[in-house]
C-alpha cells in the first residue's frame, strides 16, 4: 500500500498540523456525542417523569359517565395487541377529604394493585407505611399528607359523590414527584370504588393501557379505535392531549440535530482546508511521484488515506472526549442520569469518518491532475 505509506509519511512530517486536525475532528465529535446522548437522556427523562407513570392510552365509554364493559373479547383485544405492555381496568370517582375544620378534593382510583403497580408504580414510590389495597386503605400523596397532617395508620373521612361519608385507614404515603398529583389523587380497592360507582363486577370507568413505545400512542389508538369488540367507546391518547409537551420534545430533537449539522459542517470544512493546504504543501513531491511512474488515481488516494487516518483518530478520540464529558456532566451537573447512546455514538464514529473521507476529495482531484512535467519545470 504505496499510497497508505506516503499519507502517513506526509503526516508523520506535519505533526502539528496534524494533531490540529485530529483535535478538530475529536471536538466535533465530541460535543456531538455529548449533545446527542443529553438530548435523547433529557427526552427519556422528562417522557419517564410525565408519561412514563401514566397510561398513554385510555380506552371509556362512549358517553361521559357511563362504564365500560370489559368483557372476555374486549381483554383480549387489548391484551393482543404487542405494542400493549400494560392492561389496567380503573374505577375512578370524586370525593372530598374532611379533616379537622379543613376539606380538600380528591380524583380517587380504584384497582388492584398489582395492576396499578404496572403504570403508576405505587409500591415503588411509597415513602411511608406499605402500600396494600385491601378492606378499607386508602393510598395517598406526600403533598396531600402533609398539608392534612396524615401519616399510615390514621382515620381519614372522605365524602363520597352520593353524600355518604367512608372512614378509610391511610396505608401509606406515595411521591409521584409532582405535587400536582401527590396532592389530589387517591387510591382505593377496587370493590370499595366498584360500591360507591355501582358497578357490576365486569365494569369500569376505563381502561388504561400503556405501550412499548409512547410515541406509537397515536397508531395503537387508531387501531384500537377500529377494533369491533371496542364498539361503544372512545379511545384516546396522550400525545393529542398534550400537546404543548409532544411540542417541547420536538423542538428538543431540532435544536440537537441542528446544532449537530453546524458541527460536522464546521469540522468538515476545517478538514477539507487544511488538506488543501497539504495538497499545496506537498505539491512538488506529488509531481516528483508522478514523474517517477505513480498513477493519477494513486497520487489521489494520498489524501484519501490522509483523511482516513485523521478521521479514524479523530472520530476515536472524540468518542472518548463525549464520554468524558457525559460522566463529568452527570457527576457533577446533571439532575438526571445522562446515558451514553451507543447506537449514536457508532454513528456519530462513522459520521466523523464520512466527513473526513468527502472533505478529501475536493484535494485529491486536484492531485490528480497535476501535470507532474510542470510542477517539476516550476520548481
Amino acid at each position: 500500500m504505496l499510497s497508505l505509506r506516503i499519507a502517513a509519511r506526509f503526516l508523520r512530517r506535519s505533526p502539528v498540523q496534524s494533531a490540529l486536525i485530529a483535535a478538530g475532528i475529536a471536538v466535533g465529535i465530541g460535543v456531538q456525542v455529548f449533545l446527542g446522548s443529553l438530548i435523547i437522556s433529557l427526552q427519556q427523562n422528562l417522557v419517564d417523569e410525565t408519561i412514563g407513570s401514566s397510561p398513554q392510552v385510555t380506552v371509556a365509554a362512549a358517553e361521559e359517565g357511563e362504564p365500560v364493559t370489559v368483557t372476555e373479547a374486549v381483554r383480549a383485544s387489548l391484551e393482543g395487541d404487542d405494542r400493549v405492555v400494560a392492561v389496567v381496568p380503573v374505577r375512578t370517582f370524586s370525593a372530598i377529604y374532611r379533616g379537622d375544620g379543613a376539606s380538600a378534593p380528591l380524583q380517587v382510583v380504584g384497582g388492584e394493585l398489582g395492576e396499578l403497580d404496572t403504570i403508576y408504580d405505587i409500591s415503588g414510590r411509597t415513602l411511608k407505611g406499605a402500600a396494600t389495597l385491601a378492606g378499607d386503605d386508602v393510598l395517598v400523596g406526600k403533598e396531600f399528607a402533609a398539608t392534612n397532617g396524615l401519616e399510615p395508620g390514621d382515620r381519614a373521612v372522605f365524602v363520597l359523590p352520593d353524600g355518604a361519608e367512608s372512614r378509610r385507614t391511610v396505608a401509606a404515603v406515595f411521591d409521584f414527584g409532582t405535587a400536582a398529583a401527590n396532592q389530589t389523587f387517591a387510591f382505593v380497592p377496587a370493590t370499595f370504588a366498584a360500591e360507591v360507582l355501582g358497578h357490576a363486577p365486569d365494569q369500569v370507568t376505563a381502561v388504561e393501557l400503556q405501550v412499548a413505545d409512547v410515541f406509537a400512542s397515536v397508531a395503537v389508538a387508531d387501531d384500537l379505535r377500529g377494533d369491533p369488540a371496542l364498539a361503544g367507546t372512545t379511545v384516546s391518547e396522550w400525545q393529542s392531549e398534550n400537546e404543548d409537551l409532544l411540542s417541547a420534545l420536538q423542538s428538543q430533537s431540532t435544536s440537537s440535530y441542528t446544532i449537530q449539522f453546524f458541527v460536522l459542517v464546521a469540522v468538515a470544512l476545517g478538514i477539507a482546508s487544511t488538506l488543501a493546504i497539504s495538497a499545496v504543501q506537498k505539491t512538488r513531491q506529488i509531481g516528483i511521484l508522478k514523474a517517477m511512474g505513480m498513477r493519477d488515481a494513486k497520487a489521489g488516494r494520498i489524501f484519501l488515506w490522509q483523511a482516513t487516518l485523521l478521521g479514524v483518530t479523530g472520530a476515536a478520540a472524540g468518542v472518548g472526549v463525549g464520554l468524558a464529558l457525559i460522566a463529568l456532566f452527570s457527576r457533577f451537573a446533571a439532575t438526571f442520569t445522562i446515558d451514553p447512546q451507543w447506537a449514536f455514538v457508532a454513528l456519530s464514529f462513522a459520521v466523523g469518518v464520512a466527513v473526513a473521507l468527502l472533505s478529501s476529495v475536493i484535494p485529491s482531484r486536484r492531485t490528480s491532475k497535476l501535470d507532474p512535467i510542470e510542477v517539476i519545470q516550476g520548481g
